[in-house]
């Protein structure tokens, strides 16, 4: 049964007294910072010596080193997944005690076993569904963020009312909050960014080379294609009201040249690889995969990346960007 959580059902009194740290101040760690700090708390910040402890710094907010912030009861960690195995060992985990709460954004490293939380404090989550960019302003315009909530250890017998009151300050509850459990929560989000989000730039960059090599100028491609932005603009209305229903807003030409058009692209092939990569994300091939280059120091990433940036689509790209949006 699925169990969705709303403002109502959260007891803003399940915090009191209880002192909080942000241990990491990225995109993720400044929205979850000053949304708690708008909803009536005092969150320090835990971050080396960097710009972004200078940016919390100019912001308003106390910064510690990660050790000194990792003594607060309520702990919540905001670091990139690859770093936090470290950071956790060296300088959370020696801090831990009693009643203590570790709160995670992104359950990857509990899921897969990077992280190992002890017996004696709560384990929490709190992953909205939105960029750290798009948490922070709907909190400011009151819509908030879709969330998954999860507790994997209830050691005090009040982790989901201090997980609650939690997710109402940072606004995860306006919009509506899913119980899933960790690993659903890292295998979903694994599976969106190795199934779907690469099939799309797939999709767009083998339209694009058709369309090139058949004699269309290459900015007018990419315009139509997706730079300007009429493709992103129909994702975010199917995000509001539907797939479907977003179709609405199409010309009759359009909506029947979709929906006539759909069953070419109904590939088993596609299935197949996105079965493949829910079994690799389950299995934790990727997460031992990601540990490997991640201790290489990226070498396949940047190589990819590089790779990537020398590809004529990209040169085109920037061509168009700079002619359609240069002053």
């Amino acid at each position: 049964m699925t169990v969705i959580y709303y403002d109502a059902d959260a007891n803003p009194l399940a915090l009191e007294g209880q002192s909080i740290a942000v241990i990491g101040y990225g995109n993720a760690g400044r929205a979850f910072a000053h949304n708690l700090r708008d909803s009536g708390h005092a969150p320090v910040i835990g971050n080396i010596e960097d710009m972004y402890s200078s940016f919390a710094r100019d912001e308003g907010f106390e910064v510690v080193p990660i050790a000194e912030a990792a003594k607060a009861m309520i702990k919540l960690l905001l670091l990139p997944d690859e770093v936090m195995p470290e950071v956790y060992l060296n300088h959370i985990s020696p801090a831990l005690k009693q009643n203590d709460a570790l709160v995670f954004a992104s359950s990857y490293n509990v899921a897969f076993g990077f992280i190992e939380p002890p017996a004696f404090v709560d384990v929490m989550l709190i992953a909205p569904r939105a960029s750290a960019v798009a948490m922070r302003e709907r909190y400011l315009e009151r819509t908030g963020t879709p969330s998954f909530l999860a507790v994997s250890q209830d050691a005090t017998g009040a982790a989901w009312d201090r997980l609650l009151a939690l997710a109402q300050a940072v606004g995860g509850l306006r919009s509506g909050a899913m119980e899933l459990t960790f690993r659903q929560e890292a295998e979903l989000d694994l599976f969106t960014q190795q199934t779907i989000i690469p099939a799309i730039h797939n999709l767009l960059f083998t339209a694009a080379d058709v369309l090139i090599r058949e004699g269309y100028p290459a900015e007018a491609a990419l315009l139509d294609l997706y730079l300007s932005g009429e493709l992103s603009k129909s994702l975010e209305t199917a995000g509001e009201i539907g797939l479907v229903d977003s179709l609405k807003f199409l010309s009759p030409t359009a909506q029947y040249g979709v929906l006539s058009r759909l069953e070419r692209f109904n590939e088993p092939k596609v299935r197949r690889q996105m079965e493949q990569a829910l079994q690799e994300i389950r299995e934790g091939k990727f997460a031992q995969e990601w540990a490997s280059e991640y201790a290489s120091g990226y070498v396949r990433l940047d190589a990819i990346r590089q790779r990537r940036r020398k590809s004529p689509l990209w040169e085109a790209e920037q061509q168009t960007l700079e002619t359609f949006r240069g002053e």
